[in-house]
């Protein structure tokens, strides 16, 4: 099973988005590794898209700083000194296998607003239509805690999720994902079919360091991510020189894991699901919450309770259960001064309450997307 998944991820891929960590970026000698192994894969006309970590870690290095500062406009600063540097490095080793490097700096913002989304979306594929290297890192000179990612984990799977990129790599100090025994790292898992709980708890911070923010947690949470997209992902050792090969040759080195569908989500849910900021909430009881979770019906007037949030109509709303747990996101039809006239009654009184013929769902269920 493990080598029929590892061919099927590769046969299968692409485009694959490729993620370095800062401590595989901490000098021009692992760059120009990293860039010949890229090489190797866009010669067998892959798309490859680097997420690259190392602007704070270099801009620290540049400032002879050992200690990653908690400040955050210091942090800033660093990310500003080290970011033209690492870039440098970046399109110097991609002349020397005859292709450009670009650089596209990013907020959560700037792919949480449908417009821009779209404007990086489009400039990705660009890029690619150009024989040009796309290098994406957050924009650490200006990100502020409400705007950021997280890490670069997760703003490579939502890099990987929103351009359809069949196999995401992220590239650790570590081999893989280990399981554990009596507390200590014990045997590599090669493919992850389910990522359970018991998956979840193996996690252990064995990429951290002084200049790194994520760690194998971090890891486990994109892998989420995609495998729900309906996508693979590979974490592996990015202190092998030749691991990117070894991966598209479907050798066994890291942690493979799968999908959690053979089918692709499609672009609606995507953008529901991983992007699409919510501007309310519509509270419902526990038979409309039965309904939508269970039985994938659409929201009924009847079953609401509640609203928050001053959403309008079309907005992305959360749908929560009377416990406040959210259960699901969708689309509304209605605003949420619309919806205070039509919570509890039925669809068939919308027009007299509202003086207009309107839908007969407040979410239908293919704008909907189960949390």
């Amino acid at each position: 099973m493990n080598i029929s998944s590892r061919q099927k991820a590769v046969k299968r891929a692409s485009s694959i988005v490729v993620k370095a960590g800062t401590r595989l970026l901490t000098d021009s000698s692992r760059i120009a590794i990293l860039i010949s192994q890229i090489a190797k894969l866009r010669e067998k006309k892959y798309n490859v898209l680097l997420v690259s970590s190392g602007a704070v870690g270099l801009g620290m290095k540049t400032l002879g700083k050992t200690v990653r500062p908690k400040k955050l406009s210091e942090v800033q600063a660093l990310a500003a000194v080290g970011q033209s540097k690492l870039m440098s490095l970046y399109e110097a080793e991609c002349r020397k296998f005859g292709f450009h490097a670009a650089q596209l700096l990013l907020t959560a913002a700037d792919i949480q607003d449908r417009e821009r989304h779209l404007n990086v979306l489009n400039c990705i594929y660009s890029l690619w239509s150009e024989n040009i290297l796309p290098i994406i890192n957050e924009n650490d000179s200006v990100s502020v805690d409400e705007l950021k990612f997280g890490d670069n984990d997760m703003l490579a799977a939502l890099i990987a999720t929103m351009t359809r990129s069949e196999l995401t790599v992220l590239l650790t100090m570590v081999d893989g994902l280990f399981s554990l025994k009596e507390g200590k790292l014990d045997k590599r898992i090669s493919v992850v079919a389910n990522l359970s709980d018991e998956i979840k708890n193996m996690a252990t911070g064995t990429d951290d360091s002084a200049m790194s923010v994520g760690g194998m947690s971090s890891k486990l949470r994109a892998a989420e991510t995609v495998t729900r997209a309906g996508e693979h992902l590979w974490i592996a050792d990015g202190t092998d020189p030749e691991v990117l090969v070894k991966i598209i040759n479907a050798q066994d080195v890291g942690t493979l894991f799968m999908p959690v569908s053979e089918k692709q989500m499609d672009s609606k849910k995507r953008w529901l699901t991983f992007f699409s900021k919510a501007s309310g909430k519509i509270i419902v009881d526990d038979g409309a919450a039965k309904a939508l979770s269970q039985k994938g019906r659409s929201l009924l007037p009847s079953g609401i309770t509640g609203t928050e949030g001053g959403f309008k109509r079309g907005d992305t709303i959360s749908i929560c259960d009377k416990s406040g747990t959210i259960i699901a996101k969708g689309l509304s039809n209605y605003s949420e001064k619309e919806i205070g006239k039509l919570m509890g009654r039925k669809s068939t009184e919308i027009s007299s309450l509202l003086g207009y013929d309107g839908d007969e769902e407040v979410v239908h269920r293919n704008n909907l997307v189960l949390c």
